[in-house]
């Protein structure tokens, strides 16, 4: 037996290793390629935190599926905290609440998907979530097994009770137990940029968060014990240097959208402008079901959301700032570029930009605009009209707390 164990070995062994290889290379190819775009979607926590449930998942799938954001590129519904129930069962498996959750996890995937939509789900690395309840320390394998049977198709993974863990072992921990269930599960890291994922979360995750968690204001910052919350413009300046570690498949991750939460539209315009711009995650977190036009107008602009679609996957760098005016420029695919004048102001704010007389050289896409000597068409984004050429200066006004958002192509 030992010879022939032997002779076998040695003519499958080979094959049979060489196959294995075949199968995790190509696994891992499926990982990689989850996100070549930031993800697009919507989650809980922002409107509703703990008012989680399953009649509130299945009929965000449903307006989400009816309402144009499907076919604005939005996919994922994604359960944030307290989905769970207090304590796991006694083999350790997580359960969901039942009261709030009566036909399982399961049940409800099969329904988003029955939508074309795909279902997310909340974790955290420590002990117990942020709410309190059951984390994945030391349940990774098990807990990654239970979303591949439920089909959940995304994790969100938190960062509370996390005494004594060190973030880069965490997180490539569960990335490695997702990876070995063979169901591709995008994973969002959130352990809100305190050891500098953008470091080490490629090949971990396909996102991270580079902040702490943001609320609907424009420029405030909110305090709490132990915590802040922030605006969209103290977020946006957290987000200096970061550009270069971004791209297909890994991005930057400024938190989850606050268009529909309660800023002015001018606000919620800005917001989502810039976040498209950063090539940074589309996730919703406002109420689908109840949306005014504005709202869904900003949220649907197919135009817009090409920048943060762009195949390049390239942030936005920005230009200048000259008295609470920034311009952005954004490479894009095709030799195309977008321009962003940012009006941190609260009144409206005249611009005049001389094209000829600027010139824009980015580092990390290797372009440079010479408006001396090649010219571009201008498309207002959100007017949808046409601006001219740069080969004569822009002159327009920017209305407070808002953008003058610009395609740029080749003429």
């Amino acid at each position: 037996m030992k010879n022939k164990f032997l002779t076998l070995n040695s003519v499958a062994g080979p094959a049979a290793f060489l196959l294995c290889l075949a199968c995790v290379a190509a696994r891992a190819q499926t990982f990689d390629q989850l996100a070549p775009t930031p993800q697009m979607g919507w989650n809980s926590w922002n409107k509703f935190q703990g008012q989680v449930s399953e009649q509130l998942i299945r009929e965000t799938a449903d307006a989400m599926a009816t309402n144009g954001m499907k076919d604005a590129g939005y996919q994922y519904v994604n359960i944030d905290d307290l989905w769970q129930a207090a304590s796991r069962d006694e083999s350790g498996n997580l359960l969901a609440d039942r009261a709030r959750f009566p036909s399982g996890i399961k049940k409800l995937a099969d329904y988003v998907h029955s939508k074309g939509l795909k279902l997310g789900i909340y974790s955290d690395a420590g002990a117990k979530t942020c709410g309190g309840r059951p984390g994945s320390l030391n349940y990774e394998e098990q807990d990654a097994k239970a979303y591949a049977v439920w089909g959940v198709d995304y994790l969100k993974y938190d960062w509370c009770n996390t005494q004594g863990l060190q973030a880069p072992a965490a997180y490539k921990k569960m990335s490695d137990a997702l990876r070995a269930t063979g169901r591709p599960i995008l994973f969002s890291l959130c352990e809100w940029g305190n050891s500098k994922p953008w470091l080490w979360g490629k090949g971990v995750g396909q996102s991270w968060r580079t902040t702490g968690d943001i609320y609907a204001s424009f420029d405030q910052v909110q305090n709490h014990p132990g915590y802040k919350d922030y605006g969209v413009l103290p977020i946006l300046d957290m987000q200096e240097g970061l550009r270069k570690y971004a791209g297909p498949g890994h991005w930057n991750d400024p938190d989850m959208l606050e268009v529909g939460n309660g800023m002015s539209v001018n606000e919620d315009r800005a917001h989502f402008t810039m976040w498209c711009m950063l090539a940074a995650p589309l996730i919703t977190g406002n109420d689908l079901r109840h949306m005014n036009p504005e709202t869904l107008k900003i949220l649907t602009d197919k135009e817009v959301i090409a920048l943060n679609q762009d195949k390049l996957g390239i942030e936005a760098l920005k230009y200048s700032a000259t008295d609470g005016v920034e311009v952005w420029f954004k490479p894009l695919a095709n030799d195309a570029w977008a321009v962003c004048f940012l009006n941190r102001n609260k009144d409206p704010h005249k611009i005049a930009f001389d094209w000829n007389s600027e010139k824009v050289t980015d580092d990390v896409s290797n372009r440079e605009t010479k408006f001396d000597t090649t010219a571009y068409r201008l498309r207002d984004l959100w007017q949808k009209q046409d601006l001219g050429t740069t080969k004569t200066p822009l002159n327009a006004q920017v209305p407070g707390h808002d953008v003058l958002a610009v395609r740029l192509e080749k003429m």
